[in-house]
Order: structure tokens, then C-alpha cells, then sequence
């Protein structure tokens, strides 16, 4: 186990939980935002690693009643804790990203999101008395939790995938082939300016995706106050958003080109090297993952120590954030009763 300094502790008050900001080295002039979520009983210690856009603390820490996954798995007897990846929240930004975007090569892809998710596993071991560590990743998270998992079993207790992409051929209609980050001129490639080194999103463009899911049926699905908290959260993660009109959040786009290749069926990493228990979760109405992935996962999970796959009926890609009865309560049950104690 690596020697990880503990830069600095932030107590920050919240409605149910009280909060601890970590600041964790990582590479050289990397610095990472964990954030211990709830009170610290020194047992199953639980990472949750946020997606391509959102950081963490939109992701699963709003302070909103029914907004905080973080809380609720708290409440179960976890040790919680969250990761901001480098380029995220508040974590160290990297240089490229004080500049305009640019079409150069996307910032932070797989391999450096697990170099920093290494960091932060180490760092809640040595926090837990070298306990291991479950890692709940959703979305890109749960892809780049995956890809550290064939690295670094041995350090985990289990490996919960939410909405996340695997492997697969079929047609992905947001990200896929015959999409805007498939590059027209070189087929099959990824397209470098849809996205460039790194992207700026608005509120607008941060509900988008939710909101064309719900359709008509927004507000007995989720409640707008956590809709509201998200996208405050998000633009309040990125201390220049106000420097833009409209207010935006910086995000790398490493996680859009690893995942338009996931999802053109190209193999990142080999889950047959995952030795750690596995639980993958995915909602029905999800727009990021398909049944093949979740297929393709299970049929190359066959070291794992435990294997389970779950679809909820209904549920979406922002399921965590949605009401208990669309799939929610059920998550919390699940990521409860998989993870050991």
C-alpha cells in the first residue's frame, strides 16, 4: 500500500450527515478531493466514483432529502466516502483547462481516472485499517471501476456498476456510430472537436438527457427540489463557472472517448481479470447502457468471487436521484445486501 500524505480536513455541515473533505495526492501536482460522507466507524469503507460530467457531490451528496445516496448508504453502516477524479469538482484542474477548449487529445481518460482511484482506495485502506474497499462507480465511473477492479481485486471487497457500458456492437443512438463523436472523415474513430480536450456545460444542457427520459412524467419521478440541488451543485463545482454567461461547469472529454469506443464494441478492459465480487445494476429506461452490455459483462465474469445482474424495471439512468419506487430503494438494497460486512 502506498504512504499518502493527508494534505488538509475540511468539516462541512450538512441537513443529515456531517462531511469531511480529504485533500489525497495522487500523481505528481495531483491533488484529490475525497469526501467522507456520515460518521467514520472504521467499517465497510465504500468509494462511489462520479461519471463523465458531474463530480461527486451533484452526483451523490446533495443536500436535499432524497439527494444523497451517500447518506442514505451512511445510514446502513457504511463508511462513505466520494471521489472527485482529476479534471472534476474539486480536485486538482489541469492546466490544459484554464485555456479555451481546444480539438487536442481528451483529457483524462481510463487509465488516469484509475491511477486516481487507486490513490483514493489506498488512501480509505489506510483511513480503515487496511480493510478493503467496495467501489460503486455510475456511469463512466462504473466503467473506469471496472477497468481498476482487473488491476486491483485484492484491495476490494466488491465492485458495484451502475448504468454503465461494457462491451457491444448494436446500434447506441447518443454516442454510438452515425453520432456526432463519430469522426465522418475516419470511420469508427472518435470525432476530437464534438468534444475536444475538455467540454463547458449550462444548466440546460446538464438536465437534458433526465429530462428527455421523464418526458411528461418529471415530477412523480423525481422531486424537482433534487433537480434543482443537482444543477446547482454541478455549476457550483466549478469555481469559474460565473466567469461564463450562461454559468458552466468544465469537464474532461477522456470519458466520452473511451466511452464512444465501448460503445462501438471495442474492448477497453477484460472483466475475466476481475476476481473481486461484481453487482451490476441497470435501469430499464437507461440511456447509457444496453442489455449487451450488462450481457457481455456477465458472460466474461468468470473469475469473479460472486456475480449478481440486476435491471430495474422502470428505473433511468439517474435512478439514484430519482423517488424510492422508481428504483432507488431498491439500488440501496441491493448495494446493502451484495457488499460484505
Amino acid at each position: 500500500m502506498k504512504l499518502l500524505l493527508l494534505v488538509a480536513a475540511v468539516v462541512l455541515a450538512l441537513p443529515a450527515q456531517a462531511s469531511q473533505q480529504f485533500n489525497v495526492p495522487s500523481a505528481p501536482g495531483v491533488t484529490l478531493a475525497v469526501m467522507e460522507v456520515g460518521q467514520h466507524r472504521g467499517k465497510r469503507p465504500i468509494l462511489l466514483v462520479h461519471g463523465a460530467r458531474v463530480s461527486s457531490k451533484a452526483s451523490f451528496d446533495l443536500p436535499v432529502a432524497g439527494g444523497s445516496l451517500a447518506a442514505d448508504l451512511a445510514a446502513r453502516g457504511f463508511d462513505v466516502y466520494t471521489l472527485d477524479v482529476r479534471g472534476y469538482g474539486a480536485s486538482t484542474r489541469l492546466a490544459e483547462m484554464e485555456s479555451a477548449p481546444t480539438a487536442g487529445a481528451a483529457l483524462v481518460r481510463t487509465n488516469t481516472a484509475v491511477e486516481d482511484i487507486d490513490a483514493a482506495v489506498d488512501f480509505v485502506r489506510q483511513r480503515s485499517g487496511g480493510m478493503k474497499v467496495a467501489l460503486l462507480g455510475w456511469a463512466t465511473g462504473g466503467q473506469w471501476a471496472g477497468h481498476y477492479a482487473t488491476l486491483h481485486s485484492p484491495k476490494l471487497s466488491a465492485i458495484v456498476m451502475l448504468n454503465s457500458l461494457y462491451r457491444g456492437a448494436s446500434a447506441h443512438p447518443l454516442i454510438g456510430r452515425g453520432t456526432g463523436l463519430e469522426d465522418k472523415e475516419r470511420p469508427g474513430a472518435f470525432n476530437r472537436a464534438a468534444c475536444g480536450n475538455y467540454r463547458v456545460s449550462d444548466a440546460a444542457s446538464t438536465l437534458g438527457a433526465w429530462d428527455r427520459t421523464l418526458g411528461e412524467d418529471k415530477d412523480s419521478a423525481r422531486d424537482p427540489a433534487v433537480a434543482k440541488a443537482y444543477v446547482e451543485a454541478a455549476l457550483d463545482s466549478d469555481s469559474t463557472s460565473r466567469q461564463r454567461e450562461p454559468r458552466s461547469f468544465r469537464a474532461p472529454c477522456g470519458a466520452m472517448e473511451d466511452s464512444f469506443y465501448l460503445a462501438t464494441g471495442r474492448q477497453l478492459w477484460d472483466a475475466s481479470l476481475i476476481t473481486a465480487p461484481v453487482l451490476a445494476i441497470a435501469g430499464e429506461k437507461d440511456f447509457w447502457s444496453r442489455p449487451e452490455d450488462m450481457h457481455n459483462l456477465q458472460a466474461d465474469l468468470v473469475h469473479a468471487a460472486a456475480v449478481r445482474m440486476v435491471r430495474i424495471p422502470n428505473a433511468t439512468h439517474f435512478l439514484h436521484l430519482e423517488r424510492p419506487a422508481r428504483g432507488r430503494a431498491q439500488l440501496i438494497d441491493e448495494v446493502d445486501s451484495f457488499v460484505p460486512r
